[in-house]
């Protein structure tokens, strides 16, 4: 009994049709295979094609589309593992057009064109008012072995013509119960109609009684001379989808807009499971006037096709590949790669389109004027430990004027940054309130930023906010405050908990009560996840009285930071001074003294007149 090891060529059918059509052109036929994997239920044919060890495999009866095809490959890898490369061959419908005359029986070869790799899924994609249709979907390219061979194949043709109605004759000889099926059908039952004229959906008759065959109707062709290749040979891109394409103008419009020259069921649930080359019979026009006449014929143009393409290939060429089992991993890395770094730059435009603030720059400029070493005291403090270890507390740091609160709110940020750096279920937001930018600080324009921020370490966006983003866009118009709340939970449903850090709540514009909106809004978070928030402010009432019951450390002077800023500064004191070490120490201790519970000592702050 054959070795499945001894196999190198797979070759997959959608239909029965196909699959008889490529067991008609085996040299030689070889029995069942040995053993196949456990859950394979898959049916095979073996043989041989030239010096090459071909595995056919066929759907399951009834089935079709991407699946089905995706579930064949995976399973004939398992019990063929060391196939190398790939065919999908069979029948396809064609989208005949200007630059390309498609013919029922010609035959489409899937080449990579324009960034493609030969196929492209057609239902993956999207559309645009007034833009062409845009693929979003990434399929692999065939092998190199097989893409060198079909242009070895295609130069041949072209300078000495092929004999593909030569082998496929030969091979109904020697089968004379294929011939009434599978060969050539008349070439008056051709048509190509206008894409206007539609098959009735209702009706059983042939499209030359329903139809007509008026001129009007149809599209007018010129005979093929006797010098041209009949069947043709046609080399591009083959749109492949889970749905039978029955539309002309469709059909038309991706001929048109993406050089489409056919359409599948099958082949986009193979390309990144199963490298192959897509080979395919034309049958129809993807049009409502489908029948089944030419379908026999075309599944053996396309085998025949097959059958020079690996005739073409030197055993060894085939062995030198990497076995597709090897590869599959490696290749559904990179494709899923890509398709991440796609829609990694997609998600980052959509957060831009929510809000252009960003309150990064701010914060690190605050950041790089602390003295380095102060604000320890608060990040060594009991209220402070307690309010990140429980879940959904709230700290509250008042003070003063111009006693630091800006600056050690953004050594809290940087902490946090640092504690949540590699932490995914934590999310971290920050805003910084200030007087002079009220007009970027209305009640929406600070939930949006918590929305920008907190999707921003998401590997990829809630479908609410991406429905958002489309649903605006097409009618040109802003998300409304309503939709932002929205948003926001439905991204904070995606950690386990969220920090907040709101400073300056005191600058915030109290104009549309944005204040107490952005706090209630914050707290409601709390249904969908745990949150933490921390705030400063100046002593307001309203706002103190906004955190009655929160924990609470007031930000005052701190003698080891303002020793810290002090040695750090007395270099720049005059030389008659900074020689005598006793009166240095009693400037020190005297500018401490003074500073006693007025505040947090941050002179850099205290000199700009925002905080």
């Amino acid at each position: 009994m054959p070795n499945p090891e001894d196999y190198a060529v797979g070759w997959i059918c959608a239909i029965s049709t196909e699959y008889v059509a490529a067991q008609s052109l085996l040299d030689e036929k070889h029995g069942t295979p040995s053993s196949v994997a456990r859950h394979d239920n898959n049916d095979y044919t073996l043989g041989r094609i030239g010096e090459h060890n071909v595995v056919i495999a066929v759907l399951p009866d009834g089935e079709y589309g991407i699946a089905s095809a995706a579930s064949v490959a995976r399973d004939m890898l398992h019990s063929f593992p060391n196939v190398r490369v790939g065919l999908m061959v069979g029948i396809g419908g064609g989208a005949p057009s200007p630059s390309h005359d498609i013919r029922l029986g010609d035959v489409v070869v899937s080449a990579p064109r324009d960034g493609m790799g030969g196929v492209f899924q057609y239902d993956f994609g999207k559309t645009i008012q007034n833009q062409s249709f845009q693929a979003t979907g990434f399929l692999n390219q065939p092998p190199m072995v097989l893409r060198t061979a079909m242009a070895g194949l295609r130069s041949r043709y072209e300078s000495e013509g092929h004999q593909l109605d030569a082998t496929i004759r030969d091979a109904l000889d020697r089968r004379p119960r294929l011939q009434k099926k599978y060969s050539r059908p008349d070439q008056t039952n051709d048509r190509l109609y206008q894409s206007n004229i539609v098959h009735p959906i209702d009706s059983t008759d042939t499209c030359n009684i329903v139809c007509g065959d008026e001129v009007n109707k149809l599209v007018s062709r010129r005979a093929r001379k006797e010098d041209e290749d009949n069947p043709a040979i046609h080399y591009g891109l083959i749109a492949s989808a889970n749905q039978l394409m029955k539309d002309a103008v469709m059909r038309d419009t991706l001929a048109a807009e993406m050089g489409v020259l056919c359409f599948e069921m099958e082949a986009a649930g193979l390309m990144n499971q199963f490298p192959c080359l897509v080979i395919r019979g034309i049958c129809d026009y993807a049009d409502s006037h489908k029948n089944k006449e030419w379908q026999g014929y075309a599944a053996m143009t396309a085998a025949a096709y097959a059958r020079d393409l690996l005739c073409r290939i030197p055993p060894n060429k085939v062995e030198a590949e990497q076995k597709i089992k090897d590869a599959l991993s490696q290749v559904v890395s990179n494709i899923d790669y890509l398709k991440s770094e796609r829609d990694r730059k997609e998600d980052l435009e959509i957060l831009e389109w929510i809000t252009p603030m960003n309150y990064g720059p701010q914060h690190s400029d605050f950041f790089n004027r602390r003295q380095p070493g102060t604000g320890q005291w608060l990040l060594e403090s009991a209220e402070y430990k307690s309010w990140l270890s429980e879940r959904n507390k709230t700290l509250f740091c008042p003070g003063i004027p111009a006693a630091g609160k800006t600056i050690l709110s953004s050594i809290v940020v940087e902490d946090l940054r640092n504690r949540t750096a590699n932490d995914a279920e934590t999310g971290l937001a920050y805003i910084y309130c200030n007087f002079k930018r009220q007009h970027e600080q209305g009640i929406e324009d600070l939930i949006a930023s918590l929305v920008k921020q907190l999707s921003r370490k998401r590997p990829r966006l809630p479908d609410f906010i991406r429905k958002l983003h489309g649903k605006h866009t097409q009618e040109e118009t802003r998300p409304s405050l309503d939709d932002l709340v929205e948003a926001l939970g439905s991204v904070a449903t995606m950690y386990s908990k969220i920090v907040v850090v709101i400073d300056a709540l005191d600058e915030c514009t109290a104009s549309d009560r944005a204040r107490s909106r952005l706090l209630s809004h914050v707290v409601n978070l709390r249904t969908a996840t745990a949150v933490n928030l921390f705030a400063t402010s100046r002593h307001i009432p309203d706002i103190e009285r906004e955190f009655k019951g929160s924990l609470k450390r007031e930000v005052l002077a701190h003698e080891e930071d303002m020793h810290r800023y002090l040695v750090a500064h007395m270099k720049y004191l005059p030389d008659f001074l900074t020689e005598q070490n006793g009166l240095k120490e009693d400037i020190k201790r005297e500018i401490v003294h003074a500073a006693q519970g007025i505040g947090e000592f941050h002179p850099r702050e205290a000199q700009d007149s925002n905080v």
